[in-house]
């Protein structure tokens, strides 16, 4: 990749990181209703853009505007609407239980900002990934400089007169550019990062990160599976699973990457997957591109081919979809069977619209074929047995999981939503958003009038007996 960063691009970044570092004093000790106004301000000036953002996301994914309305703006509306609910009972100082040495003594844990923090979004859902942690550290009254992503351009366009106009760039300012202002970005000593993407770029993202013991947040991906039970209802399962593969194009972090069905099963699920492929994204058997989006770039349209035919030329059978259309990078949805373990495929993230479908006799094959794998981002169980289903939780690991539906756990911001290892670390929506952007500060104030601590002072002679007390006691 051509460095595209200039001179004036570097000053300008350092720029703005050193008028947020010394701003960030004032941002903190600012009352918490400021951080309210500032939420409701966002909401404002994003319901006056709704068309523009809207807009936006179909030229950059050719997303539905219901799509984008309900996955992109709404969602946000949501978390900011729930910050600001709870903002001030996250923000008051909790008292916890003292021990015997410390008997008298108050103890407390605060939430403090953790001062400058980076947010680096993904290109898949632009507005909301960008926006969704924005949310939290402006709660957590942080400064904050962030960074969409370049292969969203529209979105991008959109997203820095949005800020702009709310914000100045000593609290929160937006700097467009490709990787290279990434990496420009992450030689600098924030206090926080928060980054959404691939597990590859996260490791990167972590390296640079160590360098100035920056804590973070890391949102990635993985390969997600659908695991369906023998007694469960498939028509339902069906229905599901075609829309969490198949929304935004299958460019989704959550969307089940790949489907565990019984043997016997099999072929009445896929009966069913295809009629609900017709159902949701065919019109007279053409393919209803108002209602479907397409690929992000030439290049990741390339990638999912190269998947595609890896996959066939081992083996694999084409039971739905296959048709590549390159000219307006458009992947309909597809279904594989027989799919070998040592496909590429089946070792990488999908991240579109294909989804292998593999078989099993024994839900004990299934479990050890998780295990054997990374942990994903998500874990989806379909299966009317709730003993099956706690089986499978029991013996298996993963960020979240979700019970006879996909994706949706998402959309509750009482639930942390973060993955493991590999596919991520930290959490992220409501409480949990704001605690990634804040430090946990322990204070205790000692007593003015009762110092039992002392009791452990030397010298020790003598101190026999107490400490035989203090044995029985702890």
């Amino acid at each position: 990749m051509e460095n595209s960063l200039t001179e004036d691009t570097r000053i300008a970044i350092k720029r703005i990181f050193n008028s947020q570092k010394n701003n960030q004093l004032s941002i903190k000790l600012a009352p918490v209703n400021d951080r309210k106004k500032k939420l409701k301000k966002l909401k404002t000036a994003i319901k006056a853009r709704e068309n523009e953002i809207f807009e936006a996301l179909r030229k950059d994914l050719r997303k539905p505007v219901f799509e984008s309305a309900v996955f992109e703006v709404l969602f946000i509306y949501a978390e900011i609407d729930f910050a600001i609910k709870n903002l001030s009972p996250w923000t008051s100082q909790q008292t916890v239980s003292s021990n015997l040495l410390n008997l008298m003594t108050k103890c407390c844990i605060s939430y403090e900002p953790k001062g400058v923090c980076l947010i680096i979004a993904p290109w898949n859902y632009p507005f909301q990934l960008l926006m969704s942690p924005l949310v939290s550290a402006i709660a957590a009254g942080n400064c904050c400089i962030l960074k969409p992503s370049e292969l969203a351009p529209a979105t991008s366009t959109v997203l820095t007169k949005l800020i702009q106009e709310i914000f100045k760039e000593d609290e929160i300012a937006l700097v467009e550019g490709d990787a290279c202002v990434s990496t420009e970005l992450l030689s600098l000593p924030f206090n926080h990062i928060f980054f959404t993407g691939s597990t590859h770029v996260g490791k990167i993202v972590m390296e640079a990160a160590s360098k100035h013991l920056s804590s973070v947040t890391l949102e990635l991906g993985g390969k997600s599976p659908a695991i369906i039970d023998e007694d469960v209802d498939l028509k339902k399962a069906a229905d599901k699973i075609t829309w969490g593969t198949f929304a935004n194009a299958g460019q989704t972090c959550i969307a089940p990457d790949y489907v565990f069905v019984h043997e016997d099963q099999q072929e009445k699920f896929i009966d069913l997957m295809k009629a609900n492929i017709e159902k949701k994204y065919f019109n007279k058997e053409q393919l209803n591109k108002e209602d479907y989006g397409k690929i992000i770039s030439g290049n990741h349209f390339k990638r999912l081919k190269n998947l595609f035919d890896d996959a066939l030329a081992k083996g694999a059978k084409v039971r739905i979809g296959g048709t590549f259309e390159e000219s307006d990078k458009t992947v309909y949805p597809t279904v594989l069977t027989n799919v070998p373990p040592d496909s590429l495929i089946m070792q990488e993230e999908v991240f579109g619209p294909v989804l292998p479908v593999v078989t099993y006799k024994n839900i004990s094959e299934v479990i050890n074929y998780v295990n054997a794998n990374n942990k994903p981002l998500a874990l989806y169980i379909f299966s009317n047995s709730n003993k099956n289903v706690e089986s499978i939780l029991k013996q298996t690991s993963s960020g979240g999981a979700c019970i006879n539906d996909v994706m949706i756990h998402i959309s509750n911001p009482h639930l942390s939503f973060g993955g493991i290892n590999t596919s991520g670390m930290g959490g992220s929506h409501g409480f949990h958003g704001f605690k990634a952007f804040s430090h946990e500060r322990s204070v205790m104030y000692q007593s003015k009038f009762i110092d039992i601590s002392k009791i452990i002072y030397p010298p020790y002679n003598g101190k026999g007996l107490i400490l035989k007390l203090l044995r029985k006691l702890m």
